[in-house]
């Protein structure tokens, strides 16, 4: 990965400067998953692209997923079968270019008698010819001791079966991170707090956005041959800067995930639980928590960046995990950290959240603006060809034929993750086997140099260190505190014990890295912790 591939804050003047004086191919508006992996492919082809988010890179639905790449085994049964043999071949792609991003992981499926087991391998079984997926890692069915070795917690009387196949487990967020400084790799330049407020017109044409800094508040034009509405939940709005008599395409489904530690839910693996609704949520094991999700409830709220999460969710969240495994029945007080998203389905009345295809879409608006809606995390990179397309075409936009697809940032190394955390535990011999390979997960190849920047942990008993905020300013274009524990070292949701002790080290450090008075370094503390409350707001009144 070349040395440029980075996304330095505190080249935050210069890289405005540049957006005001250079005319780009594309701008995009948008730093999810949608437009982290359109920036990466239409750098990768040749285009000068700006990148334009309003809040943080990955700040909204791409870093509140269920973190799998998987190909949604649900949709089959939908009917939906062509989306689900794009994102079930998808996940080999991605673990290829970025393997510490795309963990293969057993997936459990209990099952209650010998036929629903059945039932489970036929479906399986179409759902592995799809993807095609290797003889080595298709599906096994567990039972007996094989199952009491695998997944001794869970309850053999009620599930005496169970069948185990492959998924991969991601990080959304680094994800869109790695995307982002591949493509800053290849030129383009990525920009957050830099909210889009028009769209520049030239003739009957868009010409470039219109941009206010959320930081400085210094306004300024970008001017691109294409414009790309990548927003997410976001994207009428975008459109309607453009045609504001258009109806919406968008509806918005919420989905919330909790996490408890995993000495109360002791899962193995990851497995699928059936909710009281009979929809399936997944139990998904993370270093030292187990976190839960997701529900699928039609949202109209006003928080479209932090959606409310109401006991209610939890409750539906933790039900299915008391009945499944043989542990005391889980409460919202056992919860340690919480997340909600909106997932921007395209909108088909008169179905609900949960019926929803998963499609994306692509539609033109009356200036060519080009919107992507919809769209899930495992099927980025198709989405992102798709769209480039679509712009290029209505643009006339030459693209270069790139060859092959290389390593995302990170992704550098044959694959298997035991034995990178084995490399760096050897390179570092004090280093704890977990903290290994909580960086590696984080960092992939990378993960030894982010400690050479510093290799300390930030506070006693906290498995997150000093090179990470570094790293996470110098590299990964963090603005904010709440950047850095939410969305680059991840210890606001996988970290109980660093959730509140890594804070006062981190903000000092970045008072440092980012020239912050006393006063900021206050507010940024004060503004953190609050939202770390407001996340478990629905433990206040719990019994």
């Amino acid at each position: 990965m070349s040395s440029d591939a980075v996304l330095d804050a505190r080249a935050r003047e210069h890289s405005l400067d540049r957006l005001e004086a250079e005319a780009f191919d594309l701008a995009i508006v948008g730093g999810g998953i949608g437009g982290a992996g359109l920036a990466r492919e239409a750098a990768r082809r040749g285009l000068r692209v700006a990148l334009l988010e309003a809040e943080d890179f990955a700040a909204g639905t791409s870093s509140r997923s269920s973190k799998l790449i998987h190909g949604g085994l649900r949709y089959l049964a939908l009917g939906d079968v062509a989306l689900v043999r794009t994102t079930a071949l998808e996940r080999k792609a991605v673990h290829r270019i970025a393997p510490h991003l795309a963990e293969p992981r057993w997936m459990l499926v209990p099952a209650r008698s010998r036929a629903s087991l059945l039932k489970f391998q036929v479906g399986l079984a179409t759902y592995e010819t799809l993807g095609a997926v290797a003889d080595a890692d298709r599906h096994r069915t567990w039972t007996g001791d094989e199952l009491a070795r695998e997944e001794p917690s869970l309850d053999r009387e009620r599930y005496p079966y169970a069948c185990a196949y492959r998924e991969y487990l991601t990080d959304d967020a680094r994800l869109v991170l790695a995307n982002l400084r591949s493509a800053a790799a290849d030129g383009a330049l990525a920009l957050a707090y830099a909210p889009v407020v028009g769209v520049l017109r030239e003739g009957s044409r868009a010409g470039g956005v219109a941009v206010r800094c959320a930081l400085s508040g210094r306004a300024l034009r970008v001017r691109a041959r294409a414009v790309v509405n990548a927003a997410g939940p976001w994207v009428d709005e975008l459109a309607a800067l453009e045609a504001p008599e258009r109806p919406g395409r968008l509806h918005l489904s919420k989905g919330v995930h909790v996490c408890v530690p995993a000495e109360r839910l002791p899962v193995n693996h990851l497995a699928v639980l059936a909710a009281p609704d009979r929809r399936s949520i997944f139990a998904i094991r993370r270093g030292g928590v187990v976190y839960l999700g997701t529900t699928d409830t039609s949202y109209a709220g006003s928080s479209r960046l932090w959606p409310e999460i109401g006991r209610a969710d939890v409750e539906y969240l933790l039900a299915p995990a008391s009945r499944d495994f043989a542990v005391e029945p889980l409460a919202p007080r056992d919860v340690v950290a919480a997340w909600a998203g909106l997932r921007p389905l395209v909108a088909e009345p008169g179905k609900p959240a949960r019926e929803m295809s998963r499609k994306d879409e692509v539609f033109v608006g009356p200036l060519g603006v080009v919107s992507l809606a919809g769209g899930k995390l495992t099927g980025y990179r198709p989405m992102a060809r798709a769209t480039l397309e679509r712009a290029a075409e209505v643009a006339g936009l030459a693209l270069a034929d790139r060859g092959d697809e290389p390593p995302l940032a990170g992704g550098d190394f044959p694959g298997d993750l035991t034995a990178l955390a084995a490399a760096l535990r050897r390179a570092r011999p004090a280093l704890e086997a977990a903290a290994a390979e909580r960086l590696v997960r984080l960092y992939g190849a990378e993960a030894d140099d982010v400690l050479a920047l510093g290799d300390k942990p930030l506070a006693p008993g906290v498995p997150v260190f000093a090179g990470e905020v570094d790293w996470a300013v110098t590299r990964e274009g963090a603005c904010r505190l709440e950047d850095v524990h939410y969305r680059r070292t991840r210890a606001a949701l996988y970290e109980p014990a660093a959730r509140e002790a890594a804070l006062e080290p981190a903000a000092e450090q970045l008072r440092g890295l980012l020239g912050w008075s006393d006063a900021t370094r206050a507010a940024e503390l004060a503004r953190t912790r609050a939202r770390l409350a407001s996340d478990l707001d629905f433990a206040e009144d719990a019994p």
